[in-house]
């Protein structure tokens, strides 16, 4: 063999070696990071806020992931209360027909569960704002005593020892490592996708339906009497204020006062969006009124005068919002339009 022969032969050889340590270097790479996960993009109406969720990107196996942890017993102490048990999807994810979230061993909860809808879009959470993140506030009711009383090293045991969770963990997050910071995002993902957008207002925000006179005087009423407070699409300012509302003795709740115990936020609760409002009674933070009528006239009549009432329920030496008999029926028709059949019903969000 000539010598140029031997020179091409080992430079064959060679490049085979370096292929074959470069191929199973690549594949070593791949089932590190294993399985890919498909990215999700949520589509949303261009007339919603910006969208203040931080976790991204969303993924479908943790969205996956998050929708079997919600309705997850293990996550409380007795592994029977999950999120799903006081979120309800055909209430717009509230405890329906309860004034305050019931929760382990029959226990009561301080205030009434609201609706989990639109929470990508929101900057604060609970009805006294003390939590910033949509990641974080599974926290809450996942270590109240009267709602899960549970704790992550329990629940974490607990979820190692099923035979579905490891390998859940593992296509979400590329190993099958079970944290706390993982069932937070899972969650938390899964919660961000709740987008409610297919409700008739939308249809009519969208220009493809007219809404009905009756409805239709509701709506300038709602701008001319409830807009300064419940404002935008999601129908909430996401302020804090006092609207007269008598403090529950039995429940001793003041608001914000609990969260910055200033007593100038004494009985100060984070305006509800209203999105799906007409099926997500009982209403208020401790669920003290059961109609959209007693609402109304609670705001038209009701109103408790203190101190620290807020300056749009005062004028003069009147407290309240005028409201005819006529204009409450109408009010309720537009709130009417606000309900997402879609939403309620979207397999996406079900258990099953």
């Amino acid at each position: 063999m000539n010598p140029n022969s031997v020179n091409h032969l080992k430079i064959v050889f060679w490049i085979c070696i370096f292929s074959f340590f470069l191929i199973n270097s690549c594949q070593d790479e791949v089932e590190e990071g294993s399985p890919v996960d498909e990215i999700v993009t949520l589509s949303f109406p261009n007339y919603f806020p910006e969208f203040t969720y931080a976790s991204t990107p969303l993924t479908r196996n943790k969205i996956s992931l998050g929708k079997k942890l919600f309705y997850e017993g293990k996550l409380s102490r007795n592994n029977a209360i999950s999120c799903g048990f006081c979120h309800i999807q055909e209430f717009a994810f509230t405890h329906h027909g309860h004034s305050i979230s019931h929760g382990i061993d029959d226990r009561l909860g301080l205030r009434n569960a609201p609706p989990l809808q639109n929470l990508a879009f929101l900057n604060r959470f609970m009805w006294d704002g003390v939590i910033h993140e949509l990641n974080d506030q599974p926290i809450s009711p996942i270590s109240a005593f009267e709602e899960m009383d549970s704790n992550f090293p329990d629940i974490i045991q607990k979820l190692s020892e099923d035979e579905n969770y490891p390998n859940m963990f593992s296509e979400a997050y590329g190993d099958s490592e079970i944290n706390a910071d993982r069932i937070l995002m899972a969650l938390g993902q899964f919660m961000a996708t709740m987008i409610s957008d297919q409700s008739k207002f939308d249809q009519y925000k969208k220009g493809e339906i007219s809404l009905s006179d009756s409805e239709e005087n509701g709506r300038i009423l709602f701008e001319q009497k409830c807009s300064a407070c419940h404002a935008g699409a999601l129908q909430t300012d996401e302020s804090f204020r006092n609207t007269g509302l008598y403090f529950n003795e039995q429940l001793a709740d003041a608001g914000l006062f609990r969260v910055t115990l200033n007593p100038e936020d004494s009985m100060k609760f984070r305006v509800p969006s209203l999105r799906n409002i007409a099926i997500t009674s009982p209403y208020m933070h401790d669920g003290r009124f059961y109609s959209l009528e007693a609402v109304l006239d609670f705001y038209r009549e009701g109103i408790e005068d203190n101190p620290r009432l807020d300056p749009l329920l005062r004028n003069g030496d009147q407290v309240g919002i005028p409201i005819s008999d006529g204009e409450k029926q109408d009010l309720i028709q537009f709130l009417n339009t606000l309900t997402d059949q879609d939403f309620i019903s979207n397999p996406a969000f079900s258990e099953f």
